[in-house]
This record gives C-alpha cells, structure tokens and sequence, in this order.
C-alpha cells in the first residue's frame, strides 16, 4: 500500500481462500496487469523504478485500458 493511496480514496485489503477464486484473479486480473507495457514500472533492487517496455516490434498493452474495453467480458469464464 502506498501512503498516496489512503487519501481521498478507500483500499481494501482481504484474503482470497477460494482456491478456484483465487486461480481466476491470478489468470483475469493479475497476468493482463502484468502483460501490462505502456504503464507499469519494475521495482529494481536499490528501489527505484523502471518502466516496462514492450519487445521490439510488439503493440505496447495497457492493462487499464483493456479492462475498461473488456469490462463484463474478462470474468465470464465459470
């Protein structure tokens, strides 16, 4: 949690013990953040942050665009 994120908005933290939620969060939600090329950064050892670049000659992938694209469609899967 980041301090920034206690101010003018709520987080809420809780633990998944569903196993078959917690497997849909990890192949939903979690791998299209990670896949994620355009926003998000990589935590480097002496704790500073780099931006994650897309490969050479692949289509940068914004995760929070996608979901926002895909709202209703990604959670479908029973």
């Amino acid at each position: 949690m980041m301090p920034r994120n206690l101010d003018r908005r709520v987080e809420l933290l809780f633990p998944v013990q569903d196993d078959r939620i917690k497997g849909a969060i990890v192949k939903h939600i979690l791998m299209r953040h990670l896949q994620d090329t355009v926003k998000a950064r990589q935590l480097l050892p002496d704790g500073t942050y780099e931006r994650v670049a897309a490969k050479e000659g692949e289509q940068g992938f914004d995760s929070q665009k996608w979901f926002i694209q895909n709202r209703g469609i990604w959670h479908g899967e029973q």
